[in-house]
């Protein structure tokens, strides 16, 4: 850790954390992801960064220091994320469930001329048909591989059908208290979920799953359908875009959930609907879609404070569905192009890179 003015012992907190605002001296390059110092809070006092004849060959995320041979102060940060080609799913539809991370995903049942009842899972590379979902229709889902939920929808009417998936086969659970359609959702699992907005009428309505019934909580403060969705838990979760009709009115409004409200962040640089999104309320990407005439192949991030464009997807498609864990790792699946029900498949991943911060 370098020179310390003072022990370790006078600097433990009550709550079991340093308090590093008076330590002085250099941390060298070995100490910077040990795991020792990962509970510091502060370090303001701390006049110098890692002072290193050369790179680090293995930095963390956020790591800074100071290359003496190159005469440079770098960090470690996250770098320009992009779109490439996964695998294509043996079933393209719209407006289906999805769940999961880019290398274990699912998705299930949705739309393709017909109701589809379709599950299928994601290893990274191929897609693998399990077993269907009891009642096709269009859907919202979340949750993980092996513990997911998919609610709402329409077959000729719109439901209010729940269905849990245990990694094997799904059942039939309680309803929500509001059948809807074009809803959005988020959740940690088949216990855990967030359902909100939809149609018809256009809907405002919220509800919570506990893994045993839903529960109505606080509305959006924007009612709509066909919204873009984020977030881990019934606790937090984020949406974004959507429309109101009659009259289509496109929407570009941000709003998070803290498990209790709805709160207005900054909209989205492209208003649209009927696209997917994935990540978390402080991570998350936004993309495909549709502003009429067209399908998009817009994709943006949010860090959350605002949303940036960044690289497009290769297929143009709205109805998609999402999974993954936001600005670094998500994947965009199957959907509806201009011609077909996709069965695309796109990975989106970005690195982390060195950069300078300055030279000398």
């Amino acid at each position: 850790m370098g020179t310390i003015t003072r022990s370790f012992a006078n600097n433990i907190t009550s709550g079991g954390t340093f308090d590093a605002t008076d330590l002085t001296g250099t941390i060298p390059a070995s100490n910077i992801a040990d795991a020792s110092v990962t509970n510091i809070t502060a370090v303001p006092a701390l006049t110098a960064v890692s002072t290193v004849a050369s790179d680090p060959p293995s930095p963390d995320a956020g790591q800074v220091w100071y290359n003496t041979t190159d005469k440079a102060l770098r960090a470690y940060v996250a770098g320009a994320g992009a779109w490439a080609t996964g695998g294509n799913v043996n079933t393209g539809r719209a407006v289906l469930g999805g769940a999961g991370t880019q290398t274990a995903a699912l998705v299930f049942s949705g739309y393709n001329g017909s109701t589809a009842s379709n599950t299928e899972s994601y290893n990274g590379t191929s897609w693998t048909e399990l077993n269907d979902v009891n009642t096709a229709r269009y859907i919202t889902g979340d949750g993980t591989q092996t513990s997911a939920l998919g609610f709402g929808g329409y077959t000729t009417v719109q439901v209010a059908n729940t269905e849990s998936w245990n990694g094997t086969s799904w059942t039939e659970v309680a309803d929500l208290n509001t059948a809807r359609f074009y809803n959005a959702g988020t959740g940690a699992d088949n216990t855990n979920a967030l359902s909100f907005g939809g149609a018809v009428p256009v809907k405002s309505e919220t509800e919570s799953w506990n893994g045993t019934s839903w529960t109505e909580v606080n509305d959006l403060n924007t009612a709509r359908r066909s919204m873009g969705r984020a977030g881990i838990s019934n606790t937090s979760a984020l949406t974004f875009g959507g429309n109101t009709p009659p009259g289509t009115l496109i929407r570009p409004q941000t709003e998070q959930w803290n498990g209790t409200s709805w709160t207005e962040l900054n909209d989205m640089n492209s208003a649209r609907y009927d696209l997917a999104g994935d990540g978390t309320v402080t991570s998350a990407l936004g993309f495909g879609g549709f502003i009429a005439p067209a399908r998009q192949i817009l994709t943006e991030e949010w860090n959350g404070t605002s949303w940036t464009e960044v690289s497009d997807l290769a297929t143009a498609r709205s109805q998609l569905a999402g999974a993954g864990t936001g600005t670094t790792s998500g994947l965009a699946i199957s959907g509806e192009s201009p011609t077909i029900y996709s069965t695309a498949t796109e990975e989106w991943t970005a690195a982390n890179v060195t950069t300078d911060l300055g030279v000398s």
